[in-house]
């Protein structure tokens, strides 16, 4: 079931929300990178900026923590586009929303992974793409695609 809220988008189509929206954690039981399906928790510890639609059809997580890949950077942790919008252009509202809630981002800029054996695209990571970001390489333990926004 999906946790309605008022049609009053604070970033273009993103409204601000919170680590416990049901709403979120059920997009994100959907998507590739959930480790434990129904579990209350969707969100790595640390600081988290979680952003929803107003029907709860799209999810965006920017993640700031203790990182272990030795970059200075804030991380998408989980976007997820079920909303008949385009997710290049959501990508972009979604940065937007992160830089007026945090201001400007670590040395290292925004990043996030994609796991190429996951995706049905034939071009893995080409919504981040077309929204600015560039590929910086693979994670060094599951060969993840790197993307990063400066």
């Amino acid at each position: 079931m999906n946790q309605l809220m008022l049609d009053m988008p604070q970033y273009g189509p993103w409204l601000v929300t919170h680590k416990g929206d049901v709403s979120c954690r059920l997009l994100a039981d959907r998507h590739y990178s959930r480790q434990t399906i129904g579990s209350p928790q969707f969100c790595r510890p640390g600081r988290n900026l979680v952003l929803r639609t107003a029907v709860g059809d799209a999810v965006w997580v920017t993640w700031s923590g203790i990182r272990d890949d030795g970059l200075q950077a804030w991380e998408c942790t989980i976007f997820r586009n079920e909303a008949g919008l385009r997710s290049s252009d959501m990508i972009r509202a979604a940065i937007t929303a992160t830089l007026a809630e945090w201001g400007q981002p670590p040395q290292d800029g925004i990043i996030t992974y994609v796991d190429r054996s996951k995706i049905r695209s034939i071009n893995p990571g080409c919504c981040f793409r077309k929204a600015g970001w560039r590929r910086i390489g693979r994670s060094k333990h599951r060969g993840l695609l790197l993307l990063q926004l400066i």
